[in-house]
Formats: structure tokens, C-alpha cells, sequence
């Protein structure tokens, strides 16, 4: 987890996740991160709540890095609600532009954001587990767990 001086999130990953520590190490090198843990409480607190079935949404402070593109795939993202799916048509379209189904899953494998963005209520067409830079068991944990 990492967030910036204001205390918004930059980035949420699992603890499993081979490319999280290039992640953290390519941000702290950015610069702009904090190391209080309060900046993390708020976080942490939503998140248990999210996991104990207590909370559906999260209201945090975020600040994902990426490009233009990715900024609107992402906000995108956030529009999906709990126990929903979209496919990345979906969003391409909802973009405007049904051409960008690819560059949406680039984007959507992107997110440095995980569970408060999203990115797990992505499927395919044909609404198959596709690709979760997380790894698919924790795509398919977290649709089971909003009852997907």
C-alpha cells in the first residue's frame, strides 16, 4: 500500500503479487509517498469493513498514476457496483469508442489500485475470468465474495 503526501492512495496490491515490490520501489523513486500510518488507517478500516460484508463502496481519498487514458479507464471502473460485471466492451463503449477494448484491458491490468478500483468486476464477452494482474484466484475470491 502506498499513498502520497496528502494522504490519498497510489497504490493498493496483494501481498502475493510478484510485481508489487518494483510497484513500490518505482513510486518511492517518483517521490511524493508518505510513511504515516495514519494516512493508511481510513484504508485499512474500509477494507475490513468491505471484508466482513459491512461495507459495499469505499469513500477514500485516491490519486492512481497513469495516463490520461488510463485516469478514465480507471474512473470508469469505479462506476461498475458491487456484485456487478462489465466487460471490457462495456467500458469501451461507455469510452466511446468500441474499438478500445483492447487498450481497456491494457488499462484495466494497469491499475495500481486493487479492490477500491475495480478492475475485478472486468470479464470477458462472453463473461469468462480473463486476465487480473492480482492473479484470477483473487478475481474469482473477490466476485465470490460480492456474491458474482
Amino acid at each position: 500500500m502506498a499513498a502520497d503526501a496528502r494522504g490519498a492512495l497510489v497504490y493498493l496490491g496483494f501481498a502475493d503479487h510478484e510485481p508489487r515490490l518494483r510497484i513500490l520501489e518505482r513510486l518511492a523513486r517518483e517521490g511524493g509517498l508518505t510513511d504515516d500510518p495514519a494516512a493508511f488507517a481510513q484504508v485499512e478500516s474500509q477494507l475490513d469493513a468491505y471484508f466482513r460484508r459491512i461495507r459495499t463502496t469505499f469513500d477514500l481519498p485516491l490519486a492512481p498514476r497513469g495516463t490520461p487514458f488510463q485516469l478514465r479507464v480507471w474512473k470508469e471502473l469505479l462506476r461498475i457496483p458491487h456484485g456487478g460485471t462489465r466487460t471490457y466492451g462495456d467500458l469501451a463503449r461507455r469510452l466511446g469508442d468500441p474499438l478500445l477494448t483492447r487498450a481497456v484491458g491494457a488499462a484495466n491490468g494497469a491499475n495500481p489500485i486493487s479492490i477500491i478500483i475495480p478492475c475485478h468486476r472486468v470479464v470477458g464477452a462472453d463473461g469468462s475470468l480473463t486476465g487480473y494482474a492480482g492473479g484470477l484466484h483473487h478475481k474469482r475470491a473477490l466476485l465470490d465474495h460480492e456474491g458474482v
